[in-house]
């Protein structure tokens, strides 16, 4: 998911790419049968590891945000356990023999919290609304692959001319420039969803602040928010598939230190938390404990707006000269290794393969470690630069950030004789410096949105919402345009491939690691179910059983 937080201990994210959606605490993850012998206090226990940055959907960066929307709303699709579509919102759908015309038609008795009816119109609206330049949604650009979309984002067209349309009450139409395969799939991500326009329009400049100035349609309702201590959700006796829905109310606390939530957890206020590394050999062999792959790559940007940092060879030598596998081992010990590119292993190529494997090791510390320095001054000499000059690394004010700035120092002061001075701000406003190009170098992680590399690649085109170090390089835009339109999967996949080894050349950004996650949770939680791109996890069909 996009733009997550450093340290997500509430909110685990993603798992593997063949699997799409994982049971956590039980042998079968889609088995009701035992619904009659379920605890009658269905309440959930769990950690935010941050404050909720916002509720309003159209603005949403964050795997916070996006993991609470996947639970108190619901899309035209929703993914099943291989990551496919299936019927949601929308019953049943088609798409035009050329793939780029989807036809959604909207199930019977699907209604708002509020007691209104979930219409297409809802959903052209909100798809709008996201595009509307005047939102200025950072996710604009997903919803921009529809005709017209980009166009309108960018105000050079009309509203009128973007390709969704409720055709009436119960069909929408949706017209895309190119086919795009996974397009359903997309559906179930939460910038797809619907807004309800009377709703908006009456909550004004609050419209996602407070709980109660958002509106659900999915299995849970957001009933309370107290901002940077806790939130609440408790079952929707409207959603349309309730009797599916087994848990009464979950209880959400915001623990932004790892100690503290494994104390929680230790004394049953938490029902499953995260590890970090020092937590996590205390815990391995153990039933409840678990660690997981997941399609996230943390990574510093280096900011193109500071003098040195425009050199290829600075950028190289600076990344070059962290060890990522013992970077993996000091900060995290729980599975994460060192990246060998920017895209993480795990996603797909399109054609049943791994795209990190085809691509192959582009960053090679193996040999590149050994030889950083010399870079370094090679960069500086051609910056018209004696010696490196002092700049800060932004990052995380959460203990995992702070050790992993502490780690990065060292291997600059080591293998490159420089120094840096470190700067820890809260979650929420480093995404706020980070969008804002308000740094130098900052240490960030994103995660898959959907099964395709260009959730990843696309970041850095020229001018890119999520484009953080401002980079621009033509070829790179070029190849990034080609991979969306080329319709042959063989040669789009070509384009891809030479786009992530153009980025790993250049390197606006420095890949540190593909991570994974440690973790534990009580025997009593069951069919907790992790997804593998975009939201963190489900608590559809979650319940707890012999607490």
């Amino acid at each position: 998911m996009k733009a997550k937080s450093w340290l997500n201990i509430g909110l685990a994210m993603t798992m593997l790419a063949t699997v799409g959606l994982v049971g956590c605490g039980t042998k079968d993850s889609t088995d009701n049968s035992t619904a009659s012998k379920t605890d009658s206090t269905q309440e959930l226990n769990l950690a935010l590891s941050d404050e909720i940055p916002t509720m309003d959907l159209s603005k949403a960066t964050n795997a916070i945000s996006f993991t609470l929307f996947a639970n108190i709303n619901e899309g035209l699709t929703r993914l099943d356990k291989d990551g496919k579509a299936q019927p949601a919102l929308a019953d049943k759908w088609e798409v035009s023999a050329d793939g780029k015309t989807y036809t959604f038609h909207i199930r019977d008795g699907v209604k708002w919290s509020n007691g209104d009816p979930v219409t297409a119109k809802d959903f052209e609206y909100s798809w709008k609304r996201t595009l509307d330049p005047k939102t200025a949604a950072e996710y604009a650009f997903m919803v921009a692959w529809v005709k017209g979309g980009d166009e309108y984002n960018q105000g050079k067209g009309s509203v009128d001319e973007v390709g969704v349309k409720a055709k009436d009450d119960k069909t929408l139409v949706v017209e895309l420039v190119n086919p795009i395969s996974y397009f359903p799939e997309q559906m179930a991500f939460p910038i797809f969803f619907a807004q309800n326009e009377k709703f908006v329009t009456a909550a004004g400049d609050k419209y996602g602040a407070e709980a109660d100035k958002v509106l659900n349609n999915g299995p849970f309702k957001f009933t309370s928010w107290v901002h940077e201590q806790s939130a609440t959700l408790e079952k929707n006796d409207t959603y349309w598939d309730a009797s599916k829905v087994k848990l009464k109310k979950v209880n959400y606390q915001v623990v932004k230190d790892s100690n503290a939530a494994l104390n929680l957890y230790e004394s049953g206020q938490l029902d499953r938390t995260g590890l970090v590394r020092d937590q996590v050999d205390n815990y391995k062999g153990k039933p409840e404990f678990a660690t997981q792959p997941e399609l996230t790559t943390g990574y510093i940007q280096y900011n193109q707006k500071v003098p040195v940092l425009k050199n290829a060879k600075v950028r190289q030598a600076l990344t070059w000269a962290i060890d990522g596998d013992q970077y993996a081992d000091v900060v995290y010990h729980n599975g994460t290794v060192g990246a060998t590119g920017y895209t993480p292993k795990g996603i797909s190529n399109g054609q049943g393969g791994d795209f990190t494997k085809d691509v192959g090791d582009l960053i090679n510390r193996k040999d590149n470690k050994a030889k950083a320095k010399a870079t370094l001054q090679e960069g500086l000499k051609e910056a018209g630069l004696t010696e490196f000059p002092k700049i800060k690394l932004l990052s995380d004010d959460g203990d995992v950030g702070k050790k992993s700035t502490e780690f990065i120092k060292e291997q600059w002061r080591q293998n490159l004789g420089i120094d840096v001075d470190i700067e820890t701000v809260p979650y929420k406003l480093r995404l706020q410096r980070s969008h804002g190009h308000d740094f130098d170098m900052v240490v960030s992680l994103w995660g898959a949105d959907y099964n395709d590399p260009m959730t990843f690649l696309d970041m850095f085109i020229t001018g890119g919402s999520f484009n953080d170090p401002s980079w621009s390089n033509a070829t790179y835009d070029e190849l990034i345009k080609n991979g969306k339109t080329e319709a042959d999967p063989k040669k789009r996949m070509t384009y891809l491939y030479d786009a992530e080894k153009l980025l790993m050349k250049e390197m606006p950004i420095g890949p540190l690691y593909f991570r994974a996650k440690a973790y534990v949770n009580k025997p009593y939680l069951k069919n907790f179910q992790w997804r593998v791109f975009g939201p963190d996890y489900e608590l559809k069909e979650t319940y707890v059983e012999g607490k």
